[in-house]
């Protein structure tokens, strides 16, 4: 080759490389754009997501808290009211996680009512507020900070079970609720049967390893009606704490990092089952964490034990509320986040 040629050759090349950087910065700045715009994710944080995605959350003694609420949605009677109210306590450093179950029953001095309440009472003051005034009621009923709040609709998120397959559930003893509503049957005169039969189904779940579609997971965690201890909303608190280890399982099971099409299909179905004031990044950076944490680093917390049913003409309904104090609450807590963070 000579040497008129090789330099004709090596122009070629250098302004083909010249060309292509230049697409290549053009493309990246539309994306920086384009991901500033619909997911709030600039340079700076992309690379923070990308390196130390905890430094896009905000924490408190190296613990961030998100409160993760579940509405019937849909037809359900009381689509507002949250059914589902978990403090979701992630532990940046250590990473382990808890889930902290409060019973939708809780009396609220704040609220002159039930917990399960807040979240309607906020969206019917403003739209958003639902998110606000829930997050200040648990952390009086919690005692810890609550940085972040979710909401779920559960007509939405049956579809992401069925989408991933189902989940597998390890059901710890049988139980039978012969008064499980049916949806849109609510205000049925079942045909003058005073007994309103007609509105409710028959459910049994199996003790041991279940596979659940939607559908039946969604019913496994709302159903509140069986006898004995399987009936109450401590058990149910337990229920709901199991299926979204078993959502996280399945999904982490997927590798929908490894399936672009996958992933893109579930962050559109958790965008349209859920509202949050977390940005896409901060979900992004909780997500990268909460699917590299072990199923022996999560702690399951119930303060089942230190709640008491009130008299019935306390407040005219069914409400439970502190044995002695939400201090005493506050205290068991605390000291339950610290034994998690302690060396195994």
């Amino acid at each position: 080759m000579s040497r008129t040629l090789r330099r004709t050759v090596s122009l070629i090349i250098a302004v083909a490389l010249i060309i292509g950087c230049a697409i290549l910065v053009v493309q990246m700045i539309r994306f920086t754009k384009s991901a500033k715009k619909q997911f709030g994710l600039t340079p700076v944080s992309m690379f923070q997501l990308a390196t130390d995605g905890e430094a896009m959350v905000k924490s408190d003694n190296g613990r961030v808290n998100i409160l993760l609420l579940g509405v019937g949605g849909g037809i359900h009677e009381g689509p507002d009211l949250t059914d589902t109210i978990i403090v979701i306590s992630f532990h940046l450093t250590k990473k382990r996680l808890a889930l902290i179950s409060i019973p939708r029953d809780v009396w609220s001095d704040s609220l002159k009512d039930r917990v399960n309440s807040a979240y309607h009472y906020g969206e019917a003051k403003k739209e958003g507020g639902g998110l606000t005034l829930s997050k200040i009621i648990i952390e009086d009923i919690a005692g810890v900070p609550i940085h972040y709040a979710m909401v779920i609709d559960f007509s939405q998120f049956e579809t992401l079970i069925d989408y991933i397959g189902g989940i597998d559930v390890v059901v710890p003893a049988a139980f039978t609720d012969t008064q499980y509503p049916i949806a849109g049957k609510e205000n049925d005169e079942c045909g003058g049967d005073l007994t309103y039969r007609c509105r409710y189904q028959t459910l049994t779940f199996e003790k041991g390893l279940q596979h659940m579609d939607g559908s039946r997971a969604l019913m496994y965690v709302r159903t509140r009606h069986a006898e004995g201890g399987d009936g109450n909303d401590f058990a149910r608190g337990r229920r709901q704490q199991d299926v979204i280890i078993a959502v996280k399982t399945k999904i982490l099971s997927l590798s929908p990092w490894y399936h672009p099409d996958m992933s893109i299909q579930l962050f559109h179905f958790f965008d349209k089952a859920t509202k949050t004031d977390l940005t896409v990044g901060q979900l992004l950076a909780l997500g990268k964490l909460g699917m590299g944490i072990k199923p022996e680093d999560i702690q399951k917390i119930s303060i089942e034990p230190y709640l008491t049913q009130t008299p019935v003409d306390t407040y005219q309904r069914y409400a439970l509320e502190p044995t002695e104090s939400f201090e005493q609450i506050h205290g068991f807590i605390q000291m339950s986040l610290e034994e998690s963070q302690s060396p195994k």
